[in-house]
Formats: structure tokens, sequence, C-alpha cells
């Protein structure tokens, strides 16, 4: 199935009844008074997560949902029949943005989590509702109010622990297959990873933590260049991130110069995310000779002026990669302790949540806009071309 991870849709709910003017007319009852019953409200629209979903491809195809009006009011002081609730399945990980007002309605990040996002209108009332002790014959009723409609805007972010972030060929998709089920494609050209993969790394039998394989970022990937960014936004999420350098590349290319591109892109893109903490990982040592290794692993914590941990592998064999993942195991461990036991690390995440994703999402915008301009002045250009000349 196809990757979709950003998706437009538009939802509307249901307009209430309207209420019924009635009057109570029976044999040797001439008059009997009002009898006219209300309307009933109109459906309202959810979206709940469903985590065996994992793609907002259906929304691509049908963009519009609609929830069922309330039936108007009946005689005899029938109420009428409340419309029917919508509930949209969507895949947990999704953040719903109002496309008009840019206002973050929520962030399905559980299986089952129930958002309502279009409110159904309220019932009409039927002229009984007015009778009084000085208006025993009431002619006035209510109509019911029209549903919500909006406008929403679905992002996509893959839910995982760890993400991997790296140059094209890095490695990413190579240790992803080392460490966990996840057989992603894995050839020698860059960008042979064009969506995100997950893949379940199992420590031991009740330990396991998600590790995400985003495709790779080049040089101006902030901006849209490559892949661009697309995926970049899928890290957000992660509660650690893995830098895979590629130590010896194959077109003899310094691997600092690589490093500092990725952190470059990074910081442009969002600089909340670009603090999340990093591990840099030195893959394909299997490249490097035996004796020269220590030198070259110094060398290039220096050069990066790095201060965070540091693990060398060969992701094609294994070699480093059970140490790393038990490493790894016990951040994501601590990590989720402190936020079901601190309140003070639960606000603090939760704010640089927030604080990464109005980064991101200002980063899009931007960065579409510029494209837009971009194309808009080619077409300018290809209007005044005088083609008499030619």
């Amino acid at each position: 199935m196809k990757f979709v991870d950003e998706a437009e849709i538009t939802v509307e709910a249901g307009k209430g009844g309207n209420g019924c003017m009635s009057f109570r007319r029976e044999k040797f009852i001439a008059k009997g008074g009002p009898n006219g019953g209300d309307g009933g409200d109109g459906g309202s629209v959810y979206l709940v997560g469903d985590s065996s979903l994992n793609t907002l491809v259906d929304f691509r195809f049908q963009p519009q949902y609609r929830a069922q009006n309330g039936q108007g009011g009946q005689s005899k002081n029938c109420t009428g029949k409340s419309g029917e609730d919508l509930v949209v399945r969507i895949p947990v990980g999704t953040t719903i943005v109002d496309a008009n007002t840019e206002e973050l309605i929520a962030d399905i990040s559980q299986d089952g989590q129930k958002v309502l996002v279009a409110r159904g209108g309220f019932h009409g009332l039927g002229n009984t509702r007015f009778k009084s002790s000085t208006t025993r014959t009431p002619t006035k009723t209510t109509n019911g109010t029209p549903g919500e409609f909006r406008v929403l805007q679905l992002t996509l972010k893959v839910l995982a622990d760890v993400g991997l972030l790296g140059m094209p060929n890095a490695g990413k998709s190579t240790l992803i297959r080392a460490v966990s089920s996840a057989r992603p494609k894995v050839a020698d050209y860059p960008f042979t990873t064009l969506v995100p993969n997950l893949g379940v790394v199992r420590v031991s039998s009740e330990r396991s933590f998600v590790m995400a394989d985003i495709p790779g970022v080049i040089e101006g990937a902030s901006e849209g260049a490559g892949l661009g960014f697309r995926f970049l936004k899928h890290l957000s999420r992660t509660r650690l991130l893995l830098h895979l350098l590629d130590v010896a590349p194959p077109d003899g290319s310094d691997p600092v110069v690589h490093a500092r591109k990725i952190a470059e892109e990074l910081e442009k893109f969002s600089p909340t995310l670009a603090r999340k903490e990093r591990w840099l990982v030195l893959n394909k040592l299997d490249l490097v000779p035996e004796d020269e290794r220590a030198a070259l692993i110094k060398r290039l914590t220096k050069a990066l002026k790095w201060k965070g941990r540091v693990f060398s592998i060969t992701a094609i064999s294994g070699e480093g990669c059970a140490d790393m993942c038990q490493a790894i195991m016990l951040s994501v461990e601590e990590h989720r302790r402190r936020l079901l036991e601190d309140p003070e690390y639960q606000d603090a995440q939760a704010v640089l949540d927030r604080e990464m994703e109005y980064e991101i999402r200002k980063s899009i915008e931007s960065s579409r806009a510029a494209r837009r301009a971009a194309a808009d002045d080619d077409m300018d250009d290809f209007d005044d071309f005088d083609d008499d000349n030619y």
C-alpha cells in the first residue's frame, strides 16, 4: 500500500431537526392544545486512533465526511430521531490541525483515543415548548442549528522510540534489518528507502523498543531538496536519535562534512528537534583496517566536538549492535519511567512537543511558500518569452 503521511479532509456534523407545530385534534376534543415535538440532534463527527492503520492513503480517495442530520419533530409530542454520529478511524500518531485557524485540535498518540472534531447541531423546539398559562395555542417553533463544518489537516508521524538519522546509504536500513525483524529494501544507491520503516527491537522476552528507519537526509532537505522535509517530521516523536555516519564513504568524502550537514539541516528545520538527545553511531568499520579504527574514531569525535555517546558498529554483520541496543533500551526505559512518575518531566516534554510541532509546521509552510513563489517566477519567465524572436 502506498505510504501517505499528509491529507486534508472536510468534516461536517449533522443539522439538528426542526421543531414541529401541531395541535391535538381528537373526537370530542376540539381544542386539545399544542402537541408538536422537538427535532432530533444532529450527529457529530469523531476521529479515533486505530493502531491497525499505518497510512493516510484512504483520505486521498475520500476527503469528505458528513454525519447524519437529525429528524424533524412530529405530532403527538413525538421527538425526532437524532442523527447517528460518524466515527472515522485514523492511524495512531496523527496530528489534527484546523486548516483555517492553524489550531492544533489533537495529537492521536494512543489506540482508541477519540476526539470530537465537529459537533452536531442542536435540535429545534416544537410548539409544545412554548405553551404557558397565557399562551394556550402557541404557533412558535424553532429550527435546528447547523452542524459544525471544518477543514482538517491530518499529518501522520510514525511512533517510535528511536529514529535513525543519516545521509543516503549510511546503513540505516541495514541496521534495522540487523537488530529487528523488519525487512526494508537494501541497495547500493541513494534513496533506496523512500518511506519510513518501523522495526521492533527485542532485547529480551519482555523488553523491546521501536526503531524507525527514516529516508536519508541531504543538504537542503529542510528546504525541500531530495525527499526534503516530508520525512524529517517523523523524527519529532522519537525519544532518541541515532546519527549514523559512514566512516568510509565510497566517494572518498569526509564523514565529518556529512555529519555537519545533517546537523545544519536539523537546526534549520526545527531548533528544538536539533536539541533532542542524539548518539553518534560510526558504521561500516569493517571497511577500515583494524589497526586504524581507534585513531579514526578519535579523529571523528574530536573534529565534531561530540559530547554525547558514541558507538562503533558494523551493521551488515551485527558487530557492536547488541551493546548499542542494550544502552538504548536502558535510556528508553528511563524515559518511560519518568513519564509515568515525574510530573515535572511530563510537563517539560509536553512543552517541548508543542514547540517542536510549531517549528515544524512553520518550516514546512515557509518551504512550500518559497517553492510556490519559485514556480510562479518560472511561469512569469515563460509568459515573457518572445517566441517571435526565437
